[in-house]
């Protein structure tokens, strides 16, 4: 196989599939720091505005492509012109709820373009080593934290999508000797998150509130309990997966698990209000099946490569709640 080789004396190169999501910006923001030399992709780079890159204060620095991953075409040649020694796969239709509704779309993004990142790797015959984005959301309901040896029992299109995705590169990895692996993540969160999200949706509803721009927050399920972590730390399992010395799957979580009546709780207190007050259950918000218990096991992540979350669901909330504050001031 063909070595793709650091350049100018670089870190290495990296390509970020999906890099303009808080994944991706994350994870640019962090290779760049490292001295790697950052390409990204989104469907059209003259159309996509890279508003996390900007937040973030390196959009200039992302080397940026075109690239539609369920073209085998476009993903081989964006590959075959970067050569990159790293390539992270975090690009798919990324909303659990939305999956439901559009499931077709769903499991062909995320299936279709982790094999054509495979493919092209083996057809280029380069030795870059590849970073899928896995998801909890494989395991379904988890009783007891979930590791690398769980069964997968997803509850969604988008948890079935991942896990096909997921056995896809352990089936490259073991019939082909690509060094390929996926990182199995808990929920993780940060400022840059969408307001589709569930957690986005309550920091903004609760500041909206608190300004009087609004008197409820409608929600579904209050009692689902997830593992909550923070979106910076774990864009650093990843790298440090693809500098382990073989390609292995990793659980990242903080295994801890909370309700999500207590992220509420403690974003309305954040600013001043008792949630109970001006939080409404909807169960037009309800999903036909959803995951009602989610925890990780990352035993294996410290053991095997030096990583533990220090950032739990207190620590997150807060976090976000200031952001919200900062947003909001600076207008």
């Amino acid at each position: 196989m063909t070595v793709a080789q650091p350049i100018n004396g670089l870190a290495g190169t990296a390509l970020i599939f999906g890099v303009s999501g808080q994944d991706g910006a994350y994870l640019a923001h962090l290779l760049l720091s490292k001295g790697y030399q950052v390409h990204g992709t989104s469907r059209d780079r003259e159309m996509s505005s890279f508003a996390n890159l900007r937040q973030l204060g390196i959009l200039g620095r992302v080397i940026l492509h075109s690239a539609v991953l369920t073209d085998f075409r476009s993903v081989v040649e964006v590959i075959n012109r970067v050569q990159p020694t790293e390539i992270y796969n975090l690009a798919s239709q990324a909303s659990v709820g939305l999956s439901f509704d559009q499931p077709v779309e769903t499991l062909n993004s995320t299936i279709t373009s982790t094999i054509n990142i495979l493919e092209a790797i083996r057809f280029l015959k380069l030795d870059s080593r590849f970073y899928n984005a896995s998801s909890s959301e494989c395991f379904g309901n988890t009783s007891l934290p979930a590791d690398e040896s769980t069964p997968f029992h997803p509850r969604s299109p988008y948890g079935v999508g991942k896990a096909a995705a997921f056995w896809a590169v352990a089936n490259y990895r073991e019939a082909y000797g690509l060094f390929a692996c996926s990182g199995i993540l808990f929920n993780h969160e940060s400022p840059l998150r969408p307001v589709r999200y569930v957690t986005q949706k309550i920091i903004r509803g609760a500041a909206d509130i608190a300004e009087g721009k609004a008197d409820h927050l409608e929600l579904g399920a209050l009692s689902i309990a997830r593992d909550w972590g923070w979106a910076p730390e774990y864009v650093e399992a990843m790298a440090r997966m693809l500098r382990h010395d073989r390609p292995e799957d990793f659980v990242i979580a903080t295994g801890e698990t909370h309700r999500l009546e207590d992220f509420v709780a403690q974003a309305f207190q954040g600013f001043g209000l008792d949630w109970q007050r001006h939080v409404r259950s909807d169960p037009a918000l309800l999903r036909p099946t959803d995951i009602a218990h989610s925890v990780g096991n990352p035993g294996k992540a410290e053991r095997l490569l030096g990583w533990r979350a220090e950032r739990r669901m207190a620590d997150v909330v807060a976090a976000l709640v200031e952001a919200e504050k900062a947003r909001r001031m600076n207008g």
